[in-house]
């Protein structure tokens, strides 16, 4: 039975898929029974999508971005005093996998800098539609 969900779950199958597949297991020689095939369908159309995501979560390898908050400030202090009341923007972002314990990385950026960060990411937003365009 363990395998049977298995195999559904990594199949990631529709209700279509689902029903010809348990269909073929009824059918086949030790097979499932017909009530057992009706409870496996009812319970992947109620949990599919949390197993689905489940499943997305524990393959992923590396951390996600979980939130990110900013402000901008005024220096008050530095080496140099010509860089005294510029302003910064202070970026906190939350790294992380979900049910494990979060990493904050906190940056500084000056204007120009995040000039250089806008452009990039309108970089990556245009290959991102580049490739997500139908033709």
């Amino acid at each position: 039975m363990r395998s049977l969900l298995v195999s559904i779950a990594s199949a990631d199958m529709d209700l279509n898929q689902l029903e010809a597949f348990l269909t073929a297991q009824t059918k086949k020689q030790g097979g499932i029974t017909s009530d057992q095939a009706a409870v496996i369908a009812k319970f992947w159309k109620n949990h599919r999508i949390k197993i689905h995501e489940s499943l997305i979560n524990q393959s992923r390898w590396d951390n996600v971005l979980k939130n990110m908050n900013w402000r901008v400030d005024l220096k008050s202090q530095s080496r140099h005093i010509d860089q005294i009341n510029t302003p910064v923007a202070i970026v906190e972002m939350e790294l992380g996998k979900n049910g494990q314990e979060s990493e904050f990385l906190c940056l500084e950026f000056d204007e120009a800098k995040v000039s250089q960060m806008l452009k990039k990411l309108s970089e990556i937003e245009e290959s991102m539609t580049l490739l997500t365009q139908t033709t």
